[in-house]
């Protein structure tokens, strides 16, 4: 029976038995411990620990309050503390650790995860002998250290994959064997683990391995590129379980979805379980890299079942060269190109991601990979900044590639940021990243889409000198808090942060909508090409087809047009607008409006009905906090295709001729 803190739970032969506290610190709240999970479940099924432990999970994000979460974890006075240590919370392990062998010098810490694996020596620095590494994977690693420190006369060099200070030296122990068989770690979702966890976003995997070795990536370089995997019918069965305790998201944490055929029968289940108990909501996975039409099949199943909105598509760079030094060159550009073109061609929502700068790339490179997508229509890009990962091939690669580095200011992460490489200097590198929020904000945002791509179509700019124009004019453009979110997201290096795109397009779709039109208005005016007639008509409907992040009322801009005719407002959210034949041409063009009817003639004018409904948003509310706005704008930059207004013809004449007959 569970007793308090200040005492121990008895086992079945009278004896004490130990406290297990396994510790997760999540990016965000309410995510299922997974990583914890199997430890716990895999203790409990041994009949010598499971009878002399007691486990007790703890997982706050790295958002709550340190202290609140120090003065839990201290008062849980726990024989042994795991901490699952990660980039984004290493910083806050180590104050909790340091805090913790204070107050409990008695207890047993083990340290687990791909930011700490073999790299002992930089977190065992104090020569501690109560504090220890697990290199590789955790299960059968931790069941041995609690067996040998619940022993007469502990032997931990007995224990596989283990580092630790012994007589004043770093012992690292034999690697533990890979688990080929995942059916040995019992599942927590089916053993009462994790029964009545209050978790909302739920973790499963199904395989364990990737078959690709990129270097920037932990996942292949880990696990030696073999995939394992976990048996069909206790896949079916942890899903189920998931939908039955009404987890409103899951994130399925394979390497590759859809690399296995029975990914699309899994995916099916998924979908009618979600139909029977209306869970999950929402599904999140990185997708295959080599599998398109079973890709695209998987997508279009989640979509109608109304689980998925949008499709990842890691492209990560179109270089040549960098895809070879990367060790990615075996992944198919067609591939991610015919994904794409298949979503679009189904109204599915994709984003493309890239990093920058990876080894290899260049400014100029960067560019035209940016331009390339923008003409095969990328619904959204999103660049990464380059995070050097310990345990990746190229964590050994800094200087092979003349890697520079700088660390996030941040007391929580130990982010390291890739700056220059032997391509991009450091310049350059800055450089890259004005490019990339010109593009975000002008193509991602719709800030000047319609026109971006009529310039680049008509062959007056292209859409990558376009972009690089715009960065030159933000960074000289004063008195605007947009554009000072980038110059401080660049100079902090919290560029890394993904919820960067939130904030930015919470700003320029909401709140600071206006200041961004004055900011784009001043832009354009400029320009030797603002004399083209057709110029000026794409601004103006950009001004007008721009998105609204939130469900709110649309506003006409301040701006006098004279290229279209605004007529007021259809409804809350929808303009009434007359455009030239030319203009309805382009937006056809730009797959904004769908073609005139065959037989229909377009006249010289005509009306058009521009509606920014969409049921998928959710009312701004400025009581919640930026970080909580930025997290719902994120997700929905993300999905943009789902919040785009609806174009079409109002009536094939003009207002005037209407009234005029």
């Amino acid at each position: 029976m569970l007793i308090s803190n200040d005492t121990k739970e008895i086992g079945k032969h009278g004896q004490e038995r130990k406290k297990v506290v396994l510790v997760e610190i999540p990016t965000y709240e309410n995510i299922l411990p997974l990583a914890s999970g199997y430890i716990q479940a895999c203790a409990q099924a041994d009949d010598t620990v499971g009878a002399t432990h007691t486990f007790e999970i703890v997982s706050c994000p790295v958002t709550d309050d340190r202290h609140k979460l120090l003065e839990e974890l201290a008062g849980k006075r726990a024989d042994i503390y795991t901490f699952s240590c990660y980039i984004w919370n290493m910083k806050l392990v180590r104050f909790l650790l340091k805090e913790l062998r204070e107050r409990h010098p008695q207890a047993h810490y083990l340290l687990g995860g791909p930011q700490v694996m073999n790299h002992a020596s930089t977190y065992l620095t104090d020569a501690q002998e109560n504090v220890y590494v697990c290199n590789g994977e955790g299960e059968r690693t931790s069941l041995e250290l609690f067996r040998q420190l619940d022993s007469q006369s502990p032997d931990l060099h007995q224990v596989p994959g283990l580092s630790f200070w012994s007589g004043g030296e770093l012992v690292t122990t034999e690697p533990a064997p890979r688990i080929n068989n995942l059916m040995e770690i019992p599942s927590p979702f089916l053993t009462g683990v994790f029964d009545g966890h209050e978790s909302s976003l739920g973790i499963i995997e199904t395989n364990r391995g990737c078959p690709f070795r990129c270097t920037f990536c932990y996942w292949g370089a880990a696990t030696n590129s073999k995939v394992v995997k976990y048996e069909e019918q206790r896949i079916r069965d942890e899903l189920t379980w998931i939908s039955n305790n009404r987890f409103s998201g899951l994130f399925i944490a394979d390497a590759n979805w859809g690399q296995s055929p029975r990914d699309v029968a899994m995916t099916e289940h998924l979908v009618e379980r979600s139909r029977e108990t209306g869970f999950p909501m929402v599904v999140y996975m990185a997708a295959a890299k080599n599998r398109p039409e079973r890709m695209a099949q998987i997508t279009e199943i989640f979509v109608r079942g109304g689980l998925m909105v949008t499709q990842p598509i890691s492209l990560q760079t179109l270089n040549s060269e960098a895809l070879e030094l990367i060790d990615r060159a075996n992944i198919r550009e067609e591939t991610y190109v015919e994904l794409q073109r298949t979503l679009r061609e189904k109204a599915i929502s994709s984003y493309v991601e890239l990093i920058w700068p990876l080894p290899g790339e260049t400014f100029e490179s960067f560019k035209d990979g940016l331009t390339k997508l923008c003409r095969s229509y990328a619904d959204t890009v999103i660049v990464y900044p380059q995070l050097l990962l310990h345990n990746t091939p190229m964590y050994q690669q800094r200087e092979l590639y003349g890697l520079v580095t700088e660390d996030v200011p941040s007391d929580v992460s130990e982010a390291e940021v890739v700056v220059a490489t032997k391509w991009v200097s450091e310049e350059a590198c800055r450089d890259g990243y004005w490019l990339y929020n010109a593009m975000h904000t002008v193509y991602n945002m719709r800030g000047l889409f319609l026109l971006a791509g009529y310039l680049d179509s008509a062959g007056i700019v292209s859409y990558g000198d376009l972009f690089a124009d715009v960065a030159r004019y933000f960074q000289r453009r004063e008195n605007s808090e947009v554009l000072q979110l980038f110059t401080e997201s660049l100079a902090n290096l919290s560029n890394y942060d993904v919820l960067l795109s939130g904030k930015i397009g919470h700003m320029i779709l909401s709140t600071h909508r206006e200041e961004f039109d004055q900011v784009l208005v001043e832009y354009v005016t400029a320009q030797e090409w603002w004399s083209d007639p057709m110029a000026r008509q794409a601004f103006e409907m950009d001004l007008i087809a721009r998105p609204y992040i939130y469900r709110e009322s649309v506003r006409v801009p301040n701006y006098e047009f004279t290229e279209i005719t605004v007529h007021g407002l259809g409804d809350d959210e929808t303009f009434i607008v007359e455009v030239s034949a030319e203009l309805a041409a382009l937006l056809v063009e730009r797959e904004m409006l769908d073609a005139v009817a065959q037989g229909d003639a377009i006249p010289g004018r005509l009306t058009l009905r521009v509606n920014h409904h969409a049921r998928q948003k959710m009312r701004y509310m400025p009581q919640r906090s930026l970080e909580h706005n930025a997290n719902y704008c994120h997700g929905t930059v993300l999905r943009f295709r789902e919040i785009l207004p609806f174009v079409e013809v109002h009536s094939h004449q003009s207002v005037r001729a209407s009234v005029a007959d």
